[in-house]
């Protein structure tokens, strides 16, 4: 079962009976467990895989318990701590979490109520669990954007080394876009100034403080509105985002159509899709933990969605060919020789990931 839909089918399951789980362990049965198996893809029925009521004695702590951990290889990889759906998931109500974070190997922590799933690692300080998560995923109001990430999380593509290298990013855009959906809601004082300045150029009295206040409030709501629309109106006219190149990118490539096997081609008739993107976001979080991001640089072409490094024809990582039916990731070798691969789902490209990062290395 593709994540997407293991997740939806949760979803459902919590919409739907959510109010009859009245314990913690009806949340476990319910909610928690299909998780681990549907979701992450464990064996809940394997102890080598999923280990229930996880005890490690710390200190003068005996017999404290973590509600599940996660094993690779004898290894524990994630412990998970669970509350009764509903219940606000206060981290200071977690002390087994950040106890056992620090005497096993764990290097993930996952405090859940079934509805809210709240990931953390050890950014701030080695073997000291963070107390903000870095990734948040609520059953109720699915974030796309963070699919990706927990995929590198399950069984079949676990990629810890992807998740710890992403991981602050992810935890510092999280919490901006917290911060901005709280002003968009609820604009602050001094959001209310910094966008007036941007069109009012005198003193800003009492009254005008309040007036903008009002001003900001439905200026953000129909921003929010306008966007909506925009993408509604690209869906139903099947256009995609477009993938601009720069002037540097163009002439490297006029300079280099010989060298390149399969001729470049743009124009103004070159769409790039919703999936390439993700894609290319996919391609992104595998070579991050080798090189910079920024380094990772997409060129869309008529006959594939070219993914180079340093935005140069010479490095390429990968080439998405999503413009037909079936699938392929395209991956090519030392000389440059293409080997296509089917894939059914675009998150199929973690399957990828070492072939990637070689590819990553042999250029940066």
């Amino acid at each position: 079962m593709a994540i997407e839909d293991a997740i939806k089918e949760l979803a459902t399951k919590v919409s739907e009976h959510g109010a009859s789980l009245t314990t913690e362990e009806a949340t476990k049965t319910a909610i928690v467990l299909p998780f681990i198996a549907r979701v992450l893809g464990y064996d809940v029925f394997d102890p080598t895989e999923v280990l229930p009521e996880f005890t490690a004695d710390v200190g003068t702590k005996k017999g404290e318990k973590v509600d599940f951990a996660i094993l690779r290889g004898g290894e524990v990889q994630m412990l998970i701590e669970c509350k009764q759906i509903g219940a606000p998931l206060d981290i200071n109500h977690a002390s087994q979490l950040f106890r056992y974070f620090h005497v096993t190997s764990a290097r993930i922590g996952v405090l859940t109520n079934g509805q809210r799933w709240q990931f953390y690692t050890d950014l701030d300080a080695p073997n000291k669990m963070d107390e903000r998560p870095f990734l948040t995923l609520d059953l109720r109001d699915v974030d796309p954007y963070a699919l990706p990430e927990l995929q590198k999380l399950t069984k079949t593509t676990f990629d810890l080394d992807s998740v710890l290298s992403a991981a602050e990013e992810l935890k510092y855009v999280s919490g901006i876009k917290r911060a901005i959906g709280e002003q968009f809601a609820d604009p602050s004082d001094e959001f209310v100034r910094l966008l007036a300045a941007k069109v009012y150029d005198r003193s800003m009295t009492a009254r005008m403080r309040e007036f903008f206040s009002t001003v900001v409030a439905n200026a953000c709501k129909q921003w929010i509105t306008d966007q909506v629309n925009v993408r509604l109106k690209t869906a139903l006219q099947g256009q995609g985002v477009a993938v601009a190149a720069s002037p540097a990118a163009v002439r490297e490539e006029a300079e280099e159509q010989e060298d390149v096997p399969e001729a470049i081609t743009r124009g103004d008739d070159i769409e790039t899709t919703l999936e390439e993107m993700d894609g290319f976001n996919i391609v992104r979080a595998i070579a991050v933990s080798d090189v910079q991001v920024e380094r990772v640089v997409a060129r869309d072409t008529k006959s594939y969605f070219g993914i180079l490094l340093d935005d140069n024809n010479r490095k390429p990582i990968c080439r998405l060919h999503f413009n037909r039916q079936q699938k392929y990731l395209g991956l090519l070798d030392e000389a440059k020789v293409e080997e296509r691969f089917a894939i059914e789902r675009v998150s199929d490209i973690y399957q990828f990931a070492d072939q990637i990062r070689g590819a990553v290395k042999r250029y940066a």
